[in-house]
């Protein structure tokens, strides 16, 4: 088995349910030779400023959205990427798709860059971390930080049957002004919606997400439902206010910082409060409608 020494350490996830795909994103940078790219990769890759809610606050509504974006998006911070699908009805090239994301990862993980790969062990992104030819196995990471392995048939083919894969394949010489500016633009491109999504997103996830809190008990069975959204997009906001503070934009820094603490504190509520009690639902709405005025503020800023 060639097997890369990656773990989860030192990726900022402040609830434990950072998006999947920029938790996998951030440490595969993190431990690759581009690794100075690291601390950057969420937010100029578009991922700080995606929010995604629906109706029914089902967990999967943050993982449907323009997979085949994947490329052009991380290569905005500056990366070189590879990266293959297969959809769904999709029988008849399915088994070619599969033997080339195979290729793929072999040739990443030989120049030292962990593969990020959907459904690896649970159906989240994850990352693939070794192989061996003759067993046919792969070496992976979960997004719950489990260490398994899996048969290369099963790739492409587990519990949600898609094929997913991006690799880092090198760094590219885009200068620094144009990341700033092209995160800006896809930023704005997030916040209003731009974005092709069947659920609310953008900056009408807000009021998607708040309604919850304000109804009646009615509600409470999605308590678990809350947390998960509230856990995904707290940490996300906290790269945005990382990314601006490091490039001195700081108008945008400081809206981003306060984003981020209005989430962090309406998460932290979350963990510990009664939702029965209806004056916890609203102190967790008014946080939220906080953060969305913050974030608001930051977009009139950005345009």
């Amino acid at each position: 088995m060639k097997k890369l020494n990656i773990t989860w350490e030192g990726v900022f996830d402040s609830t434990g349910y950072l998006f999947s795909f920029a938790k996998s994103l951030a440490c595969a940078v993190k431990n690759s030779p581009y690794s100075e790219l690291f601390e950057d990769i969420v937010a100029t890759s578009g991922f700080a400023f995606r929010m995604w809610v629906s109706p029914d606050l089902c967990p999967s509504a943050t993982s449907i959205w323009a997979f085949h974006e994947q490329k052009r998006w991380v290569e905005n911070g500056g990366l070189t990427c590879n990266y293959i699908e297969r959809l769904w009805d999709s029988d008849d090239i399915e088994e070619e798709r599969r033997l080339a994301a195979i290729e793929l990862i072999k040739q990443s993980i030989d120049n030292g860059t962990a593969a990020i790969s959907w459904d690896i062990g649970v159906t989240e992104w994850g990352l693939i971390i070794g192989y061996d030819d003759e067993t046919q196995k792969f070496s992976t990471l979960s997004i719950t930080g489990a260490s398994d392995e899996m048969d290369y048939a099963l790739l492409g083919k587990r519990e949600l049957p898609i094929l997913n894969v991006l690799t880092i394949t090198g760094k590219s010489e885009k200068s620094a002004e144009n990341i700033i500016t092209d995160t800006l633009r896809l930023a704005k491109s997030h916040l209003t919606g731009e974005e092709w999504c069947d659920n609310a997103n953008g900056l009408k996830a807000y009021p998607a997400l708040i309604k919850h809190f304000e109804s009646d008990n009615s509600d409470l069975a999605l308590s678990w439902n809350m947390e998960y959204f509230l856990g995904t997009y707290t940490p996300l906001k906290w790269y945005a206010w990382k990314f601006f503070e490091k490039y001195q934009l700081t108008e945008l820094a400081a809206y981003y910082k306060n984003v981020y603490e209005y989430w962090q504190k309406a998460f932290d509520l979350k963990k510990s409060a009664d939702l029965s009690m209806a004056e916890n639902r609203i102190s967790i709405a008014k946080l939220l409608k906080q953060a969305e005025e913050a974030e608001k503020n930051a977009l009139t800023f950005m345009k």
